[in-house]
């Protein structure tokens, strides 16, 4: 985040580690960090991943436009979401490749902490509305339990 950061770019962090720093804590261990990132930055951010050691692994499904994965030489994994702003501070990403997407609005955008440090994140809603619509795994039960649990919010699977 710090590097990013200090590259200029603006990312959020979602996906587990955004649940986290809503929580202000650790409740599980992460294969990956999700980070929603101004599609207007991106060649920012890969060149300032690529610098770190990160490369683009072809992996994500379904890929770009939609999202990315670039991962380091110990195995690290940042999982890249592209959002397009608009006036009002809203963003959409796309979903697919027929021209859906998944709305970002502009109230979504908040902070967190992750080890004691303040970081931009995704609220809680936003982070209930990314767990819809599929079959959801462990990781995603134990997420959306301790949001319930905090925020009163609750994802439809």
């Amino acid at each position: 985040m710090a590097l990013l950061r200090g590259a200029g770019c603006e990312v959020w962090i979602g996906g587990g580690w955004g649940v986290d720093a809503l929580l202000g804590r650790v409740t599980r261990e992460h294969h990956d960090l999700d980070l929603a990132h101004r599609a207007d930055q991106e060649a920012v951010v890969v060149a300032t991943l690529e610098r770190a050691g990160y490369a683009e692994t072809g992996d994500a499904l379904p890929g770009r436009p939609v999202r990315f994965v670039m991962r380091d030489s110990y195995g690290r994994e940042i999982d890249l979401h592209p959002i397009t702003f608009g006036p009002d501070g809203s963003g959409v990403q796309p979903a697919d490749e027929s021209g859906g997407v998944f709305a970002y609005p502009a109230d979504c955008f908040v902070v967190g902490a992750v080890g004691g440090a303040r970081v931009p994140c995704l609220s809680a809603d936003q982070q209930a509305r990314f767990h819809q619509g599929y079959e959801p795994r462990e990781r995603d039960l134990h997420d959306m339990a301790r949001l319930s649990e905090a925020y009163g919010v609750a994802a439809a699977f």
